[in-house]
């Protein structure tokens, strides 16, 4: 997040914003598709897993093209920190070597937490402040209070407006998705 926002005249903050909202429609352009943000090859998910996407953010997570899909949303939307965030924790979580956590844990926190960090999340103060705390005796639990933080934001905000997007329906509409599961084999006429 940027300093000193507050200080730039109303003019440019509503310009920065139209730029904003302009780039974000470029990149969520009707061609969009999931090779944009991995390599996935000629397989596609069916629509039935693109529709299960909509029961949850969890199964929407789970699944490898949901993931890839909801990446690239937030790739477009400027917020793909969040997730990147999320699966950091995840893997500094799976840490066992209590020379590497603590050598991870400093990563995480100076990638996206810190005062100047490249990447930084949008959490509270008193997260911050907790997750700060946490560093002086790193744990696989340091990110906990952050993560669950950066997952609802994800959950009530992100979510929501990834399956509203352009992006998602043009995915749900396309040929291509893969609709075996839905078709019916064809009855042969009788002669």
């Amino acid at each position: 997040m940027c300093k000193g926002l507050a200080s730039l005249p109303t003019c440019c903050l509503e310009r920065a914003k139209e730029l904003k909202a302009r780039l974000g429609s470029v990149l969520q352009k009707s061609s969009w598709n999931l090779h944009c943000c991995c390599k996935i090859g000629k397989n596609k998910p069916t629509l039935e897993e693109c529709l299960r996407w909509k029961e949850s953010f969890e199964k929407l997570l789970s699944s490898k093209y949901g993931l890839c899909a909801f990446t690239a949303f937030l790739v477009s939307e400027f917020s793909e920190e969040n997730i990147a965030f999320y699966f950091a924790c995840e893997e500094y979580r799976s840490t066992k070597s209590p020379a590497k956590l603590q050598a991870k844990a400093h990563k995480i926190y100076d990638e996206f937490i810190g005062s100047e960090a490249p990447r930084e999340i949008n959490i509270d103060h008193e997260t911050r402040d907790i997750t700060k705390a946490n560093m002086q005796t790193p744990s696989p639990c340091s990110f906990d209070i952050a993560q669950h933080r950066i997952y609802m934001l994800m959950a009530k905000d992100c979510y929501p407006r990834f399956l509203r997007s352009p992006a998602y329906r043009d995915l749900l509409s396309q040929p291509n998705v893969s609709d075996k599961a839905t078709k019916q084999p064809r009855q042969e006429k009788k002669v």
